[in-house]
């Protein structure tokens, strides 16, 4: 044998047994294989864009449920020092709630915010200010309309830049 020659037969080896193993193995539930009493489910749906029931439909396309009718962008820069402002607008019968969170937690009003909520005609409108603004307040804001028949959610990105003066 030639010097090398016996490194390539044990990579084959190697190979051929690991072609071997993994064949013996697909299909028997094992790790990263699909079980044979997943495939062809007789009570398996497709989603078809239906409701399932009337009751359902009825439900979640209720005209007077939530539904958040304007609001602020989806990327938001802006500048360290300065005031971020976000608008929400809601309607629904009764009257939405608004609800602001960062990061997935609901925001409480402290000393660089503030929030302005006012009613007109059937409309809620909410707008949440941080000033002034500072790298901690970078991230995802959502606001939240709800009423009893429905829940409308709209999500905000904030990066910032800094500005520096000459």
């Amino acid at each position: 044998m030639k010097e090398g020659s016996w490194q390539i037969t044990v990579i084959m080896t190697l190979v051929l047994l690991n072609i071997a193993i993994a064949t013996q193995t697909i299909g028997t539930g094992k790790r990263g294989q699909l079980s044979g009493r997943y495939k062809g489910r007789k009570d398996f749906k497709p989603i078809t864009g239906t409701y399932p029931s009337v009751e359902a439909k009825e439900y979640y396309t209720n005209p007077k449920g939530a539904k958040i009718t304007k609001s602020s962008h989806f990327n938001y820069q802006y500048v360290l020092g300065h005031k971020i402002v976000f608008l929400c607008v809601a309607r629904g019968s009764p009257l939405p709630q608004i609800t602001w969170f960062k990061d997935g937690v609901e925001l409480y009003a402290h000393r660089y915010m503030q929030l302005h909520e006012w009613k007109k005609g059937d409309h809620l409108k909410s707008k949440m200010e941080i000033d002034p603004a500072t790298q901690a307040d970078a991230g995802i804001y959502e606001c939240h309309a709800n009423n009893k028949y429905a829940v409308d959610t709209k999500a905000f990105r904030t990066t910032y830049i800094a500005q520096f003066n000459k």
